[in-house]
C-alpha cells in the first residue's frame, strides 16, 4: 500500500514540477516583504473573479501570486459546480494540494529559527524534499532517534499580517456591494463566508491548533463509544513537546489519502457510506466537526481505518441548522417531501406567514421533482442544496449564518466524493440507515 502523510498527496504523485531557483527567488522575496506589493484592490478582485467565472481555465499561478485569501476562496469556488462548469470545479480542486515549496535551506533556517528547543536532538533523520506543500505550510518525512516515523508541517512564512488585511479590504468590497443589493446578504452571504475562511484560516497558521482539534475529537468519540461506536475512525499521533505555532511534528501514516483512491479507483461504495455516518455523527448529532474534511485530508490507513489529518479549523453548528438539516435529510429519505420541507422551517427565526409557507413549499416541490428516482450523476446534492439555501431564504426568512456554512461545504465535499466514484448512487436514500442510526444512537432531539 502506498505512503500517505499529513497534507494528503506528495508532489510527485501529481507530475507538476518547479525550478528550485525560481522557488527560491520568490519564497525569499516574500520574506524581504516584496510578496506583501501585492494586495487585494478592485481591479485585482475584478480579475480574480473574471479567472474564476470566465469559459476555460483559471491561471493558478496568478491566483496563487495573490496571496492566501485569493487561493482560500478560489478553493470554496471549486466547490461550486452550481456557478462553475465540472471542469472549472475540477482544476480549482487542485489548489488543495498543489502548492509552490520551500527551497530546502529556507526549510532549514526555518526550523532553526523557529523549531522549540531541543527540537534536532530528537531528529534522526530529516528528508530535505518536502512530500507535500499546500497554501499555508508544507510537510517533510523524518525518522526520531526512537526509530518512530514521523512528518514534520512546517508554516511557511508569516501569512497573518498580509492575510488579515487582504480581508479587511474585501469587507469593505462585499459591504459596498450588499448596500447595492441587500438580498445578496442573506443569499450568497459573502461576509459570513469571509468571515468563517479568515477564522479556519487563522487557526490553520497555528500548529497548535491540529492537536486540539484532534484531541477534541478524539474526546467525542470516546464518549460516544458506547451509543455510537466509530471504530473505523483514528486520529494521527502528535508530539505536542516537539511542536509549536510554527512546526508540527506527527505520525507518519501509512494508507492513501481519498483522493489517492479516487483517482486509482479503489474507493468501495461500502468505505463511503461508513464515512458517512462517521462525519455526519459529528455534524448532525454532536455539532462539532473537522470544517474542513476534503479527499486530501482523510486517509485510509492499512488497517482500513478512516485517519483524520489538518485537524486545526473545528466547526460548530448552531443547533437549529444541524438539527434541521438532519430532520430534512430524514425525510427527504423516506420521500416524505412536504415534512421534509416543514423540517426546513426550523431555520427561520419565527414561522413564516402561512402565505409564505405555500410559496416556499410550492418552490421546493418544484426543485425536488422527482428527487427520489435521480442518481447523483443525475441530480447534484450541491447543485439541490444550493436551490435549496436560497429558497429558504426568500421565501421562509430562514438565517443559515456564518455558523451555519461549514455544514453545507461539508455536505459538498460529500457529494463531490460521490459525484467522481459512484455517481450512479441514490446518495440520500442509502444514507438513511444511517441517519436512522443517528436518531437512535444519539438522541437528536435533545443533545
Amino acid at each position: 500500500m502506498e505512503c500517505a502523510y499529513d497534507m494528503g498527496v506528495r508532489n510527485r504523485g501529481w507530475g507538476f514540477q518547479s525550478s528550485p531557483d525560481s522557488d527560491h527567488l520568490a519564497y525569499t522575496a516574500f520574506e524581504r516583504g516584496e510578496g506583501h506589493r501585492k494586495r487585494v484592490r478592485p481591479l485585482t478582485f475584478l480579475r480574480f473573479y473574471r479567472e474564476i467565472r470566465k469559459d476555460g481555465p483559471a491561471d493558478l499561478d496568478w491566483i496563487q501570486k495573490q496571496g492566501l485569501l485569493a487561493v482560500k476562496l478560489s478553493q470554496i469556488f471549486a466547490l461550486r459546480p452550481d456557478m462553475l462548469s465540472i471542469e472549472k470545479c475540477r482544476q480549482l480542486q487542485t489548489m488543495y494540494r498543489n502548492a509552490s515549496t520551500i527551497p530546502s535551506e529556507d526549510v532549514e533556517r526555518i526550523l532553526k529559527q523557529k523549531a522549540p528547543s531541543g527540537f534536532y536532538d530528537s531528529i534522526a533523520w530529516f528528508d530535505e524534499k518536502p512530500l507535500a506543500a499546500a497554501s499555508v505550510g508544507q510537510v517533510h518525512r523524518a525518522t526520531l532517534t526512537n526509530g518512530e516515523e514521523v512528518v514534520i508541517k512546517v508554516v511557511k512564512a508569516d501569512h497573518k499580517e498580509r492575510f488579515h488585511r487582504d480581508v479587511k479590504r474585501m469587507m469593505r468590497m462585499m459591504r459596498l456591494a450588499i448596500s447595492l443589493s441587500p438580498k445578496l446578504r442573506r443569499v450568497g452571504n459573502p461576509l459570513a463566508l469571509l468571515r468563517h475562511v479568515e477564522d479556519y484560516t487563522t487557526r490553520e497558521l497555528d500548529l497548535r491548533n491540529e492537536i486540539k482539534g484532534g484531541s477534541e475529537l478524539e474526546s467525542i468519540q470516546d464518549g460516544l463509544s458506547g451509543e455510537f461506536p466509530m471504530p473505523k475512525l483514528r486520529f494521527p499521533k502528535y508530539y505536542p513537546e516537539m511542536s509549536n505555532e510554527h512546526v508540527l511534528v506527527s505520525e507518519f501514516v501509512r494508507g492513501k489519502t481519498l483522493e489517492e483512491c479516487i483517482n486509482d479507483e479503489s474507493l468501495p461504495w461500502n468505505f463511503l457510506i461508513e464515512l458517512f455516518r462517521i462525519h455526519g455523527a459529528y455534524m448532525f448529532g454532536i455539532g462539532t466537526f473537522h470544517g474542513d474534511l476534503h479527499p486530501g485530508n482523510c486517509i485510509i490507513d492499512e488497517d482500513g481505518c478512516f485517519v483524520f489529518i489538518d485537524n486545526g479549523a473545528i466547526c460548530e453548528a448552531p443547533r437549529n441548522v444541524s438539527l434541521s438539516l438532519f430532520n430534512f435529510f430524514e425525510e427527504l429519505s423516506k420521500n416524505n417531501h412536504d415534512a421534509a420541507f416543514e423540517a426546513l422551517l426550523g431555520i427561520a427565526g419565527q414561522r413564516p406567514s402561512e402565505d409564505r409557507v405555500r410559496r416556499f413549499k410550492s418552490r421546493m416541490a418544484e426543485i425536488y421533482e422527482g428527487f427520489g428516482e435521480k442518481s447523483v450523476g443525475e441530480q447534484s446534492l450541491t447543485d439541490l442544496m444550493m436551490r435549496t439555501v436560497r429558497t429558504a431564504v426568500e421565501d421562509a426568512g430562514a438565517d443559515f449564518g456564518e455558523e451555519g456554512f461549514p455544514i453545507i461545504r461539508s455536505l459538498m465535499y460529500m457529494d463531490g466524493l460521490v459525484i467522481r466514484t459512484h455517481p450512479e448512487v441514490k446518495l440520500i436514500a442509502e444514507m438513511g440507515p444511517s441517519l436512522a442510526e443517528f436518531r437512535d444512537g444519539l438522541d437528536m432531539e435533545w443533545r
